[in-house]
């Protein structure tokens, strides 16, 4: 899960418009998934992790984007290894992170109304297909606010379980989160209602 925000600043990245920033990440991730060879993938991870200090932020930043999705990247990891090999694994892995951590980058540079009328003119001309860009473009703007609030629950949760002494479980988690979580989609549904 992405935890980024939007974060204020004036690094080069930051001023770069929003629709070069989206097309930088739509060729980015392309050329990931074409990626097969490790020391590509490598490299291509050396520069995601590269550009958080060249944009302005620590790499304990890029740490913070990937510890929550550890669990998730080491499962994938290993049924990697089991169904095909470790070469495959590692790639999947290797290209998982740095997609993560560049689109992380992303979100962290760019605010989510600039991305969101970035969003609505590049679909504006599929409108005669059916697109409602307006709509599309509400949706990515509620998506990206939403997952670092996902985050900071789970976080929440965490907290309140450690306070109680209770023990470390999956299900002791994911029960509270999800109520929590429907708890905030319905906040968002009403509010969104309301607003119509």
């Amino acid at each position: 899960m992405i935890r980024a925000a939007y974060r204020p600043g004036a690094s080069w990245m930051h001023r770069a418009p929003p629709g070069a920033k989206l097309a930088a990440l739509l060729v980015i991730g392309t050329g990931a998934v074409w990626l097969a060879s490790i020391p590509w993938l490598l490299l291509l991870l050396a520069v995601a992790l590269a550009l958080f200090p060249l944009t302005g932020f620590r790499l304990g930043e890029a740490w913070r984007q990937l510890r929550p999705v550890l669990p998730l990247l080491l499962g994938l990891t290993a049924a990697q290894a089991l169904v095909a090999s470790l070469d495959v694994a590692l790639a999947t892995a290797l290209r998982f992170a740095a997609l993560l951590l560049v689109s992380s980058l992303l979100t962290l540079t760019t605010s989510p109304a600039a991305l969101t009328q970035t969003l609505i003119g590049v679909l504006t001309p599929l409108r005669s297909f059916g697109i409602d860009p307006e709509r599309v473009g509400l949706a990515v703007s509620l998506a990206i606010r939403f997952l670092p609030m996902v985050g900071d629950i789970a976080d929440e949760v965490r907290e309140a379980q450690r306070a109680r002494g209770s023990e470390r479980s999956v299900l002791r988690l994911a029960v509270p989160l999800i109520v929590r979580i429907l708890r905030s989609a319905d906040e968002i549904a009403d509010a969104i209602d309301a607003r119509s």
